[in-house]
């Protein structure tokens, strides 16, 4: 890991954004090629899915839509303590995404006039689960189950082809989904398969859909903005990211751990590192290094390590330490303090914060409750993660009977003709004249 020392330096908060360690090129790369995968599948439909199948995933002559008796299958396959572990990972982020579920209010502007604030949820919602390096039955739960909650009827899930199963999705990611009761299936991957979701293709029976959310790579991410104003999306959750803050009292072994866990899935995935104690710094390069070379996949660690988005952030103090992790606005932010618990409030902008070494971003991943699907890229300085409320619409029930009316007549008609939009107040005078 690479290190990059701010100390006795005086940054304005754009310095500190320049500090930030990203891969803009492959982020800028991505969505270039991410754009024009998701316009030849709006074009082409199914036979541009296919050519992308056999391109990317070594899939060819597959059911992209996955028959009902796979989920059947897969389910009744599924190992015992695999399938507790996913209900009860459902009913925690189910209790936690309920929370997330305005009630309606009602304000009452005078006499006869009410304003009715409610959230309706959209009709019909489309799931990406990753499938490439690694099985996400969690995000199945993390997806589903919010969307559930936020009271949405139809949800179609997409997942990658896998070529050594005979080109059918994952059997644990169709368990889960046949687990939280979601029949509508399609084995299709990447930036493809955000176009297919919110496009539709008409030979498979997918109906386009109100709005698309899961995570994926930087390519995944990148169709989510190239579908942008076509459908809603969530956060653009692409590839991982982990900050972890530290002090003096924090332990090496357990940073170090941290970060090589995010560091597996991908070797895009960003893990940082910032501490204003310099003998930490160094003892967790010593464990990470160590971990690094013994953990299963060691290679991909390794290449997402020594990449430019990965970095030992050196800082003169925990208010540089706060203004650094601001900016950089995580994914994942991991406090490692003493006083973890009263520092938390300085750090404002990251997808999910995780206080205290003995709450690591792993269990945000499963077992938490939280939802795991994030912003990533610096979003999390303006966008939430996924939840219930990104299925859902505000909407403003305005009702005034004639009594109310007559109460603002006279300013409504005011405002209209200095507006010089004269047939507005013609519209309100229209219902006192005969």
């Amino acid at each position: 890991m690479r290190t990059i020392d701010l100390r006795k330096r005086e940054l304005s908060p754009a310095d500190m954004l320049a500090a930030v360690p990203r891969a803009t090129q492959a982020r800028a790369e991505a969505l270039d090629t991410a754009a024009r995968l998701v316009d030849d599948v709006r074009d082409r439909g199914e036979e541009a899915l296919r050519e992308q199948a056999e391109r990317f995933d070594r899939v060819a002559g597959h059911a992209v839509r996955v028959p009902e008796e796979h989920l059947t299958e897969a389910l009744q396959a599924l190992a015992p303590n695999v399938r507790t572990a996913l209900e009860e990972a459902i009913r925690r982020v189910r209790l936690a995404s309920a929370a997330q579920v305005p009630a309606p209010q009602v304000t009452r502007i005078g006499d006869g006039a009410t304003i009715t604030q409610r959230w309706q949820p959209v009709a019909r919602v489309g799931v990406y689960i990753p499938g490439g390096k690694a099985v996400y039955p969690s995000s199945v739960v993390m997806n589903v189950v919010p969307a559930q909650v936020a009271g949405v009827q139809q949800i179609a899930l997409a997942s990658p082809p896998q070529a050594d199963l005979d080109g059918r999705v994952h059997p644990t990611i169709l368990a889960a989904a046949a687990l939280l009761g979601v029949s509508e299936v399609y084995a299709m991957g990447g930036a493809g398969a955000i176009g297919a979701l919110a496009h539709g293709v008409e030979s498979l029976g997918l109906d386009p859909v109100d709005v698309v959310s899961g995570p994926g790579n930087n390519y995944v991410a990148s169709a989510k903005r190239a579908v942008a104003g076509v459908v809603g999306t969530d956060s653009e959750a692409g590839a991982t990211e982990i900050l972890v803050v530290a002090d003096a009292a924090s332990d090496p072994r357990l940073i170090a751990a941290d970060l090589v866990s995010q560091a597996e899935h991908d070797e895009q995935a960003s893990a940082v590192l910032v501490t204003d104690a310099a003998d930490i710094a160094e003892q967790v390069r010593a464990e990470v290094e160590r971990q690094a070379a013994r953990t299963r996949h060691s290679e991909r660690v390794a290449a997402a390590l020594s990449g430019p988005q990965s970095a030992i952030v050196l800082v003169d103090d925990r208010a540089m330490a706060v203004a650094f992790s601001n900016a950089y606005a995580p994914e994942h932010l991991e406090l490692h303090l003493a006083d973890a618990e009263e520092a938390a409030a300085a750090f404002t902008s990251a997808g999910a914060v995780f206080v205290g070494d003995q709450t690591p971003v792993s269990l945000g991943d499963y077992m938490a409750g939280s939802n795991h699907v994030l912003p990533t890229g610096g979003q999390a300085r303006y966008a939430p993660g996924l939840g219930a409320y990104t299925f859902l619409r505000p909407q403003q029930v305005v009702s005034y009977d004639r009594a109310a009316l007559a109460v603002v007549r006279e300013g409504v008609v005011a405002l209209a003709d200095t507006e010089v939009l004269p047939a507005h107040g013609e519209a309100i005078e229209a219902r006192f004249t005969a």
